[in-house]
């Protein structure tokens, strides 16, 4: 229960005070070090003879871009980007444990906000693809009768991409914290590479897995 609990590190003094959660600190922290780390990583790229550096970079968003190109096709490319950076930051939240800071993705105040931000994406694919039209006509689809289920589905989507990542990502940090309080401080390195790393990118994976497919049935 203690780890549900959001730590406020800092109050802004404005409108009677904003509190400042320990897992919006993280994520600045995150964002600091993925921009430092995009400037420095694209900065001097060559067309011809290119580096060690920029072939490692090329081969690895290269390899993104094809995995989700592959997934929503031609008509969803354009939503590809988002996808990028959402499974990058997961994945660099997951496994910042293993710098000492406590993950953002296990506040479900997080987890909710990302799940919110891909829901809007997926209705606006929708909604781009089809018009409005289209759009209120595809609650409809395959028959009326099911129409309320679909409007469902717009609250049961969200839902079941936050409560997975909060739940997987929670989970894994108090076993991890269980174990370092029940054991010497080597024993629990090998559960580490699990919960810490295997598991994080494997949600990661999943958050963003599940958000591309809901794309692709979007704007088919």
């Amino acid at each position: 229960m203690e780890e549900l609990n959001c730590e406020t590190v800092f109050t802004i003094p404005v409108l009677g005070g904003i509190p400042i959660a320990e897992s919006v600190v993280v994520t600045w922290i995150i964002m600091a070090a993925l921009t430092v780390a995009s400037v420095c990583l694209v900065r001097n790229l060559k067309v011809e003879h290119p580096g060690r550096k920029q072939l490692i970079l090329e081969t690895a968003i290269g390899g993104l871009y094809q995995f989700f190109y592959g997934l929503i096709g031609e008509e969803g490319k354009r939503y590809i980007p988002y996808l990028i950076v959402t499974a990058i930051y997961i994945g660099v939240a997951n496994l910042i444990g293993l710098a000492g800071f406590k993950p953002p993705t296990k506040d479900l105040n997080m987890t909710a906000a990302l799940a919110v931000m891909s829901i809007v994406l997926i209705e606006y694919a929708g909604f781009h693809k089809r018009g409005l039209k289209g759009f209120i006509k595809s609650f409809a689809e395959p028959v009326p009768i099911i129409a309320p289920i679909n409007v469902l589905e717009l609250f049961i989507k969200p839902l079941s991409l936050c409560m997975r990542l909060f739940g997987n990502v929670l989970g894994s940090f108090v076993v991890m914290e269980l174990i370092k309080q029940l054991v010497a401080p080597i024993l629990p390195i090998p559960f580490s590479l699990y919960f810490d790393v295997f598991d994080g990118l494997i949600q990661a994976y999943v958050f963003v897995f599940l958000t591309a497919l809901f794309i692709k049935e979007s704007v088919e």
